[in-house]
């Protein structure tokens, strides 16, 4: 193995040992401590432990239920799909039980259910994000739905995870009630825009398209003042049945308006369609070997 691969698949679980640390702060320090449940094992936890701190003194800790849950769900796993597909999120399990029995039981929010949404959406969406990022889930619910898409093939794992988290949800409703309930969804809603962000990357660039007559002066131009590569796509006018050379070129943010001037000074009639993209690989971006550095 060499020690870039090594390094890669250290990193890995850097990853999910910081992302499985950062979901439970959220968890202990900031959902437990308001009644927020946004689904999954844990959120299955905080309900476990309101109902029993009546009959245990201050009920059974999250991470006892998200470990006595999660084995057999592993094992059932392992015995299906093998342990290929237990892989990394065991590690991801067993970290995120051991966060939530070390890290102590903090309220940081002081009560405030906005902050607690807010905050709580922030650091879960970016545990979630470095924990994907590392190849892996925590297992609960993500894993319970790949199990049962073995059976119900007709439906998606994603289609499947959303029933059973927003049957936790609902059960949570009954619990804490409907304002608490609320919140959790505004946290789920922040939760899934902070991971996507973390997934996708925050390096944004944007992608021009350039329909023109004069694409040979202008992919010159680019070059030259932009220090940007363009690829000439070959490609038919429907209308006039004339074919033509469309322009494809990836520049930073800073860099469109300086694009879109370029065009208009050569071509006022040329058509450009410009679209976001993220996470761009390559001379002049990214660099390929930055990506689990």
């Amino acid at each position: 193995m060499t020690a870039i691969k090594k390094n890669a698949k250290l990193s890995y679980y850097v990853y999910i040992f910081i992302g499985t640390g950062l979901m439970a702060i959220a968890i202990a320090c900031i959902y437990d401590q308001v009644g927020l449940v946004t689904g999954g094992f844990t959120g299955l936890g905080i309900i476990i432990k309101n109902i029993s701190s009546g009959i245990y003194p201050g009920g059974i800790p999250i991470w006892v239920t998200n470990t006595v849950l999660n084995i057999p769900v592993f094992i059932l796993a392992y015995m299906l799909k093998g342990g290929k597909f237990v892989g990394r999120t065991l590690f991801g399990a067993i970290m995120l039980s051991a966060w939530l029995y070390i890290i102590p039981s903090i309220d940081l929010t002081e009560k405030d259910m906005l902050l607690a949404a807010l905050f709580g959406g922030v650091f879960t969406g970016t545990g979630m994000g470095f924990v994907l990022r590392g190849n892996a889930t925590t297992g609960g619910t993500d894993m319970v739905s790949a199990l049962i898409q073995l059976k119900l093939r007709h439906y998606t794992v994603v289609q499947i995870m959303q029933v059973i988290d927003g049957a936790i949800v609902i059960i949570g409703m009954f619990i804490y009630g409907i304002r608490p309930t609320l919140y959790s969804v505004a946290a789920i809603y922040i939760t899934t825009k902070v991971s996507d962000a973390i997934l996708e990357g925050f390096n944004f660039s944007k992608a021009a398209y350039i329909i023109t007559d004069h694409y040979e002066e202008i992919a010159n131009k680019l070059m030259a003042e932009l220090d940007r590569g363009a690829t000439g796509l070959h490609a038919t006018g429907m209308y006039t049945g004339t074919d033509k050379c469309v322009l494809y070129c990836v520049v930073s943010k800073k860099q469109i308006v300086t694009l879109k001037e370029i065009v208009v000074d050569i071509d006022p009639e040329a058509f450009v369609i410009v679209s976001d993209v993220r996470e761009v690989l390559g001379e002049g971006f990214q660099d390929y070997t930055k990506l689990n550095g």
